[in-house]
């Protein structure tokens, strides 16, 4: 009996040894993952971090591409209005040096973009020309009128064909350009 509890003893020793070995392997395990996960958090933290410094990145980047595009369509439509602002002030200083009359608008409601003849289409730089002989069409329907000419102020409005291309105007000199039906009733010769 005391040989066999001696056995139990030692038996029981070494498994309470071997217990405790296993213990402390799986205390160093437990360890080795809190420090993984230690490390695993941090890393989740540092990869939080770089991804919302990114995104704010991301973010300054295009409120500062917002503010940039409308600066540009800014420029752009200060430019377009500038240039039209030229363009006006050539057309202007034109007329003053050839001594055309400023426009008078036609009492008769047309389309501005088209040549009333053949229908051009006016563009930016395309010039179109008010028929001159229109624009005084009652200062020299009156004078004619007075003359004893047969010609009212009426019958001459309808010869007027308004805006015309270059193509379908005629130079009068000094007093501008009209279109081909106005010269032709003004100069039956040229016919």
């Amino acid at each position: 009996l005391p040989q066999r509890l001696a056995s139990l003893a030692t038996t029981a020793q070494e498994e309470t040894w071997q217990s405790r070995q296993q213990l402390q392997a799986q205390q160093q395990e437990v360890a080795r993952l809190q420090e993984e996960l230690s490390r695993a958090r941090q890393d989740g933290e540092r990869w939080a971090a770089a991804l919302q410094r990114a995104q704010r990145e991301a973010l300054e980047r295009e409120a500062t591409r917002g503010a940039e595009q409308a600066r540009q369509q800014e420029l752009i439509r200060d430019m377009k209005e500038r240039l039209l602002e030229l363009l006006r002030e050539k057309d202007a200083l034109w007329q003053k040096t050839e001594g055309i009359d400023t426009p008078v608008p036609s009492p008769v409601p047309r389309d501005p973009g088209l040549c009333v003849r053949c229908h051009k289409d006016f563009r930016l730089l395309s010039r179109r020309y008010n028929c001159r002989w229109a624009l005084g069409v009652m200062g020299v329907a009156l004078a004619q009128r007075r003359e004893g000419s047969g010609l009212t102020a009426c019958s001459s409005s309808r010869l007027c064909r308004g805006r015309v291309c270059h193509t379908c105007s005629v130079d009068m000199g000094k007093h501008g350009r009209c279109c081909l039906i106005c010269y032709q009733q003004r100069h039956p010769q040229a016919t």
